[in-house]
């Protein structure tokens, strides 16, 4: 994927709590089963944050942030949606209470065709690996980053920061 190519529409987007309903219902969609919360980052209290970034390059980040924590869960497993603003940054937060991924596995997660889940067949909705490599090449290219923070047994939140736009949006 060129890079070059996530930049060309770049304007002040808002990295903004979608409603309640918006949110459940896109979770829904992809495990009837999943509740979701709504929350800022760390869960707190959600709140907009406006971003320089490529509104729909970062729908389709989100829309592979939220797709990730469903399909390596298991089916109900809780999800929190975390957004606001935090330290000059523009933060959205997708936290599930699954599994975990072991330290090994973290530092490959952004890797392209990387997948967690190396038999040779693949379980219905398993990817290629690619992913997060894309929402981690959408997120550098609009300036931002992503992380992920897990432990086995502890679930996974990953964080996608974006530099906070400090004009009119």
């Amino acid at each position: 994927m060129d890079d070059r190519l996530a930049l060309k529409g770049r304007i002040a987007a808002r990295v903004s709590p979608p409603g309640q309903d918006d949110t459940r219902q896109h979770v829904r969609a992809l495990d009837p089963a999943c509740p979701a919360t709504l929350t800022g980052p760390g869960g707190g209290k959600p709140a907009s944050a406006p971003a320089l970034a490529d509104e729909a390059r970062l729908c389709q980040v989100v829309t592979i942030l939220v797709g990730t924590a469903v399909t390596h869960t298991p089916p109900g497993t809780p999800l929190r949606i975390g957004v606001g603003a935090e330290d000059g940054y523009a933060v959205l937060e997708v936290a599930d209470e699954g599994p975990g991924l072991s330290p090994e596995e973290q530092g490959r997660v952004f890797d392209r065709f990387h997948r967690a889940d190396t038999s040779r067949t693949r379980t219905k909705g398993a990817g290629a690996g690619l992913g997060l490599a894309i929402a981690h090449s959408l997120t550098t290219a609009q300036g931002g980053r992503i992380t992920l923070d897990s432990a086995p047994g502890e679930g996974c939140t990953f964080r996608l920061l974006l530099p906070l736009h400090r004009g009119p949006a």
